[in-house]
């Protein structure tokens, strides 16, 4: 099947096999390898991007579905080479220790606060609950997301 979607901005066209995953997509077919496949249940949440400004594991979501639809991944957060601020806050905040679930939690966290500009902690560890990781035991994300929320 001809797909369109626009992928951090760029228009991008592709023939697909209807079952191709939309994680996959990015991946294989764009290049696009920040965005993860951690656990092929969509239990990880380390595939999230956004789908039309909402937040998606795109592992469950086939690429035919996102056709005319605008995709962002974390790769298409930074502006003239300049990081998205929950980048920023992740690194400043020492988020992250293998980055494996980074690109998803940023993505999710980025959409919790389109959501809820200003949550409190517990609000944070609710919204992200979708997200694993398995390094950090989740306060540094937590303070990474409170800390962006608190430069809004």
């Amino acid at each position: 099947m001809k797909i369109n979607i626009t992928v951090n901005g760029n228009n991008t066209q592709a023939d697909v096999e209807p079952r191709t995953l939309l994680v996959n997509y990015i991946r294989e077919h764009l290049g696009l390898t920040a965005t993860n496949i951690g656990c092929d249940t969509s239990s990880c949440g380390a595939c999230t991007v956004h789908l039309n400004g909402e937040s998606v594991k795109s592992c469950t979501v086939l690429a035919v579905q996102a056709d005319g639809a605008s995709v962002t991944t974390v790769e298409g957060l930074a502006t003239n080479g300049v990081m998205h601020p929950m980048q920023e806050s992740f690194m400043q905040n020492h988020g992250l220790q293998c980055g494996y679930c980074t690109p998803g939690m940023v993505m999710a966290a980025i959409s919790l606060l389109n959501e809820n500009a200003n949550p409190t902690e517990q609000e944070v560890r609710i919204g992200l609950e979708g997200n694993l990781c398995r390094c950090t035991g989740y306060h540094n994300i937590v303070q990474s997301v409170l800390a962006c929320a608190g430069k809004k």
